[in-house]
């Protein structure tokens, strides 16, 4: 005889019964498995489970199945004798969620539908984003009454993380491109004998245009997809509902700091950008044309005019502010799954990098309706 715990199948061919003793774990399925195999060429008719001990979820799912396929093919359900193992309860269940919430196929829908149902989502998209601007507007309000709700500390981090720490690469940035914008600008001027305008060319392209522009491009790609990629993981782990628990306000404590950190890093940024952009193309007019410094500085000062560097730079607030935005409202949309939170922060970028040249677009025709 076999100890009391060592599983055992019998099929009896004659009657149609199965009989288990012993526990039956995950180690014995395969036993289990060809057992039903002959169970089910003799008849399954009876299911014995007066002698079974323990049966794990594995062997129990596998008997369900066995079941399920005997009453589907034509013959009565199989006779259970002995208690029914606490599993078949749980397995039952599963089936009938599943059950519920299986979708039908989906009928083919003709335009006007469909059109409705992007117009639907589209509308949706934008309440979300006046929602947004409201709760954020009414924060702010709030919050300058006091320096304490500003949360300085927080600020001054963001802006640090968001401004400082990107120096190096829109420095880098923005000293290559100008430095190739000062090589096409002089190999163009060249065969008219104009190389000197080259700085007028670096000059006004980087003061006014490409400092700002690049700066805000590389920052909507940095910052813009951090900013929705750390409040959308906080909406996975459900972080926000518990500020919210704890009586904080979501956009006091993530929104608005990061907002007013990169409205102050990235006009920082942009001079930098622009000091950069101008002693790259110093250093290219230098070496290439022969253009001494001195004459470079005489140069760059009759080509600038008292507006040009603050043609810029007050684009840069204003950047920032729609990257900030942007992020930070794709990141408070994440919900459900990881998948989501990358699909958002891939949007959170392309639209703050759209928005800003956007923008840039209607500064340039304002400033030139203005001549400014």
């Amino acid at each position: 005889m076999p100890d009391a715990g060592e599983f055992q199948a019998h099929v009896d061919a004659g009657t149609g019964t199965l009989r288990l003793s012993g526990d039956c774990r995950a180690l014995d399925l395969d036993a289990l498995e060809r057992a039903l195999a002959g169970w089910s060429r003799a008849g399954a008719r009876t299911l014995d489970l007066t002698q079974v001990g323990r049966l794990d979820i594995g062997p129990a799912w596998l008997l369900e199945r066995s079941i399920a396929r005997t009453s589907t093919a034509g013959q009565s359900a199989p006779a259970l004798t002995g208690e029914t193992p606490g599993h078949f309860a749980y397995l039952a269940e599963l089936l009938a969620h599943d059950e519920a919430t299986d979708l039908e196929p989906e009928t083919p829908r003709s335009w006007l539908v469909r059109f409705g149902h992007a117009l639907h989502e589209r509308f949706h998209t934008w309440y979300e984003a006046l929602t947004y601007g409201g709760a954020l507007i009414e924060t702010a309000s709030e919050a300058w009454r006091s320096l304490r709700r500003l949360r300085i500390a927080s600020v001054v981090r963001h802006a640090y993380e968001t401004g400082y720490q990107a120096v190096p690469v829109v420095a880098v940035i923005a000293f290559l491109i100008s430095v190739i914008s000062a090589y096409i600008g002089a190999q163009q001027l060249r065969p008219y004998g104009a190389e000197i305008f080259t700085v007028d060319l670096v000059a006004l392209g980087v003061l006014r245009e490409l400092g700002v522009l690049l700066t805000a491009i590389m920052v909507a790609g940095r910052t813009g997809s951090a900013f929705a990629a750390e409040i959308g993981v906080m909406k996975l782990n459900d972080e926000i509902d518990a500020l919210e628990s704890m009586g904080l306000n979501p956009y006091e404590v993530l929104v608005l700091p990061r907002v007013l950190g990169l409205v102050i890093a990235l006009p920082l940024l942009t001079i930098v950008a622009d000091f950069m952009g101008l002693l790259g193309g110093g250093l290219l007019a230098r070496y290439l044309i022969d253009l001494p410094w001195p004459q470079f500085f005489q140069r760059l000062d009759d080509a600038i005019s008292p507006t040009t560097f603050w043609a810029g730079l007050v684009k840069a607030p204003v950047f920032g502010l729609l990257i900030a935005l942007t992020g930070t409202l794709r990141g408070l949309q994440v919900r459900e799954s990881s998948r989501e939170l990358g699909r958002l922060t891939t949007v959170a970028v392309v639209q703050s990098i759209f928005l800003v040249i956007f923008a840039d677009a209607l500064f340039a025709i304002f400033f030139l309706e203005i001549d400014f």
